[in-house]
């Protein structure tokens, strides 16, 4: 029932996409997804995978729209080793954080494309579907195209505390001092296509 939930969230990412324009298959092995969190004493990164995406292109090989999931149950850290990585990642999979067990998967639909005036420069608005909380965002994306293979990238900020991610933020607790864990957080996606 999960994935036809999914499917169906997907086909809504096209909805502004004309009959003519392409679809694209995304390579989920080769495209990648790092994150960065942010703390008072520094940052943790790590990296995420695609459980599949999509994106559209007109005549013109313009960006007009796409979708992607993301498995949260990939998430990893790679900035600490051993068990301390394991101890930060198995926290952040946790209810305190992304509770990848009850929600697996988040899903971005891109809702519409603006270009920016500049070949393969775009303003992106999409809606980002996490923990259940679905919300918009905004963030600039390019596409590049070399060897007839096209790429996305995109640096995407997102603010946890809209999707109900409120483990040391300073926005609900008072007095974390150092212990603050910054709201925002941020993705750098590449998208290859197939």
């Amino acid at each position: 029932m999960k994935n036809l939930f999914f499917v169906v969230l997907m086909a809504i990412g096209f909805i502004g996409i004309q009959a003519q324009d392409e679809r694209k298959v995304v390579d989920t092995e080769a495209s990648v997804l790092h994150w960065t969190g942010y703390k008072v004493l520094g940052n943790h990164t790590g990296d995420l995978s695609l459980q599949d995406a999509e994106i559209a292109f007109d005549k013109d090989g313009n960006l007009t729209g796409g979708s992607f999931s993301i498995d949260m149950a990939s998430l990893t850290v790679t900035d600490l080793e051993g068990k301390k990585a394991e101890k930060l990642a198995g926290h952040l999979h946790s209810p305190d954080f992304f509770n990848s067990e009850e929600f697996p998967i988040a899903t971005l639909l891109i809702t519409k494309v603006i270009s920016r005036g500049k070949t393969g420069e775009y303003k992106i608005i999409a809606n980002l579907i996490m923990k259940g909380i679905t919300k918009e965002i905004k963030f600039n994306a390019t596409t590049i195209t070399e060897n007839n293979q096209k790429t996305l990238k995109a640096d995407i900020t997102i603010d946890r505390s809209d999707f109900d991610i409120r483990y040391g933020s300073g926005s609900f607790f008072d007095s974390l001092g150092d212990n603050t864990i910054y709201d925002e957080f941020d993705v750098s996606v590449e998208l290859v296509v197939e």
